[in-house]
């Protein structure tokens, strides 16, 4: 499925590290409607009929605020929850078997760190790539840092949308600004955040800006 580069701008990776007194799908929600424009849900550690039963509300609550959803890593729970696609690092499933998959209605999202592997991602069905880490990162801490000029050169590389991720915040976001990518993808950046409506409304601000 071809990706509008516009939904990437804002793009949130889910995290329950920060749920507080609330629901994630409460927070995703002040998330969608203060800016967010595209949605992944990340699970490690869920059971498969949570992981299910949690993936068609936030398939729903996505479908409500017409933003593209996908799943990280798990295609069965992508495809039983009839979600948009799905998200796989380079330790996952091969590219060309997660694409056979899927199919070619759905979205593959594929992470990245070179040029070679964008490349090769793209000729083998990759609708976006997400390179990181950009900045370091407490979500990953084993993720390899994408220099700046890594990053361009990854975007001038490939024809299909590029976003960012990492430790990507309001105050260094300003950093990438000509380097060639649709967007960022964030977590911490907006569900750390005490007031996340907040949080994403203003990063919303500031990627219109820049990108």
């Amino acid at each position: 499925m071809k990706v509008d580069n516009k939904s990437l701008l804002l793009y949130l990776v889910t995290d329950r590290s920060w749920l507080r007194e609330e629901s994630l799908i409460s927070q995703v929600e002040k998330c969608l409607i203060n800016g967010v424009t595209f949605l992944q849900l990340r699970e490690k550690n869920l059971d498969d009929d949570s992981f299910l039963k949690l993936a068609v509300e936030m398939k729903e609550l996505s479908r409500r605020y017409n933003v593209p959803f996908v799943i990280n890593d798990n295609i069965d729970i992508a495809l039983k929850s009839n979600a948009d696609g799905v998200h796989i690092g380079q330790d996952d499933m091969p590219i060309e078997e997660a694409k056979k998959i899927i199919g070619g209605d759905k979205i593959l999202g594929v992470s990245v760190g070179t040029v070679d592997e964008a490349i090769l991602a793209e000729k083998l069905g990759a609708d976006y790539l997400g390179v990181g880490a950009i900045f370091s990162t407490s979500t990953k801490k084993d993720a390899r840092n994408i220099s700046y000029e890594a990053l361009k050169e990854i975007c001038e590389s490939v024809s299909i949308p590029v976003v960012a991720i990492g430790g990507i915040n309001k105050d260094n976001i300003e950093e990438l600004r000509g380097s060639g990518i649709d967007g960022v993808a964030v977590i911490s950046a907006i569900l750390a955040e005490k007031d996340i409506a907040k949080a994403a409304n203003e990063l919303k601000d500031i990627c219109n800006k820049i990108f």
